[in-house]
């Protein structure tokens, strides 16, 4: 048997401070092999248009100075979770549309003790995370174990990153939603009302080495997110909704990459010549929440070795912002929505009867900027299209469906993929790059997300998207 290509791959001695830790009995050649093989495997499905050293050609591993050089003003306002009041934070914040980091949020979780690589991948080693789509929009998942030996053993320029948005869902991985409670500041989601099942993708489980991350988006209908790191920083750069979507953008010829972004585009942005208002930029260090607006452009890598939680949220303060697109891009939840709102919130029935959902704001579309990164979608809105399709319930026997799937889909997982030339790849690569760089792309968090990171996302990282509108197929 020919070897597993380890193309992308680290020695050991030069992997980061937080390696992951596996058990003794895995911790072999064999194990290292293997893992690889199954990562190389998700890298061709995830950018099949990539040869094997087209994922390391910039050495981006070896030149810290251009994505980790954190040597700028950090002007983002930060506060007190324990002395600023759910009701002060929506008029300093949440009402005037604000970026904010929130300090001490997740200071009494679980998760700041039960989210180590170690202690994860004892829990959650042989269950499958989502690391990217195919060029199907076919979710790409791999084994938690597999995925921790790739952090520790990759140099690639973007990396591969674990972005799931179905771990709530999941009969293993729900268990992770026990280990952090929603911040105060965010508890009010209208969404809940319509129910898990109906309501879009919101949350999102992310383990990121370090250059992965999310390319440039803005969360979809309107929403805003927070996004909480509880171990590792994030570098984010953030674009109030007035700076025009084109400006944002890296350009035709160019991936959608976050580390694309940061090495390309960054430099333009603090320039003399550039016309529009400067980015925010600032650094999200452990255990830190940020909370990101409706509306606002943003672009989120990894510095280092991360584990963070996102979620996208409609309430009442931004019911105005979120509404109309609601009842543009999901018309069958804007129904049932409407309806919970009769029961529950009447006052903002009658104020939905008052907006005027054709009318277009200033706000910049969902689908205004592009997202990706690594290689994992969180794209994380869906619109009118997949409002067509049945949903299926979940079960134990079929826990890796996607769980917007049907049956229909049950029967096309099975189904073998006819493989592609490499001159079809050529083709749908060169596809694929117009369409991240020039036409409507939507977060969380990107191939992520963010849930666009923020995303987000219905992922960042998470997106409306049009991958999500297909019927999911896991590729393992």
């Amino acid at each position: 048997m020919p070897p597993a290509d380890m193309s992308g791959m680290v020695d050991k001695g030069t992997s980061h401070a937080h390696a992951a830790v596996v058990n003794d009995d895995d911790d072999d050649d064999d194990a290292l092999h293997k893992a690889m093989k199954r990562m190389n495997k998700a890298k061709r499905k995830g950018r099949p248009e990539l040869k094997p050293e087209d994922w390391y050609k910039h050495g981006y591993a070896s030149k810290p100075e251009i994505w980790r050089n954190i040597d700028f003003d950090d002007t983002m306002t930060r506060i007190d979770y324990h002395k600023v009041t759910k009701e002060e934070f929506i008029e300093r914040f949440e009402k005037p549309g604000r970026p904010v980091i929130i300090q001490g949020a997740f200071d009494g979780c679980k998760a700041k003790h039960r989210w180590t690589l170690a202690k994860l991948n004892k829990r959650f080693g042989d269950t499958k995370f989502k690391v990217g789509e195919d060029d199907d929009g076919y979710k790409v998942m791999v084994k938690l174990k597999h995925f921790l030996r790739y952090i520790d053993n990759q140099s690639d320029d973007s990396p591969l990153y674990a972005f799931d948005s179905s771990f709530g869902d999941h009969p293993e991985k729900k268990d992770l939603c026990n280990d952090y409670e929603v911040p105060k500041y965010f508890q009010d989601d209208l969404f809940r009302l319509c129910g898990e099942k109906r309501r879009p993708p919101y949350r999102w489980f992310l383990i990121g080495p370090p250059r992965s991350g999310t390319g440039i988006h803005i969360d979809p209908l309107g929403t805003s997110a927070w996004n909480a790191s509880v171990m590792g920083r994030k570098r984010w750069v953030i674009f109030p909704p007035s700076t025009p979507k084109e400006a944002v953008r890296v350009g035709k010829g160019y991936d959608s990459e976050a580390i694309t972004w940061f090495s390309r585009k960054l430099p333009q942005t603090r320039s003399s010549e550039w016309q529009h208002h400067k980015p925010i930029e600032f650094v999200q260090h452990e255990g830190d929440v940020v909370f990101i607006p409706g509306g606002w452009h943003h672009t989120v890598m990894n510095l280092d070795v991360t584990i963070a939680v996102t979620q996208n949220f409609c309430s009442p303060t931004n019911f105005r912002l979120v509404w109309p697109r609601t009842v543009r891009g999901r018309p069958k939840l804007s129904k049932k929505l409407y309806t919970q709102l009769q029961e529950h919130y009447p006052k903002l029935s009658a104020l939905a009867d008052t907006i005027d959902t054709k009318a277009r704001d200033e706000l910049p579309s969902d689908s205004s900027s592009d997202s990706s990164s690594s290689s994992s979608s969180s794209s994380s809105s869906e619109d009118e299209a997949e409002d067509k399709h049945p949903r299926a319930n979940n079960s134990a026997d079929n826990k890796e469906k996607h769980k917007h799937g049907d049956t229909k889909n049950e029967v096309r997982e099975k189904s073998p993929k006819k493989k592609k030339s490499k001159e079809q790849c050529k083709l749908e690569a060169a596809k694929r790059t117009e369409k991240y760089n020039g036409s409507r792309r939507e977060s969380g968090d990107g191939r992520h997300s963010a849930a666009s990171e923020s995303t987000p996302l219905f992922d960042r990282g998470s997106s409306s998207s049009k991958h999500q509108d297909k019927k999911r197929k896991v590729i393992s």
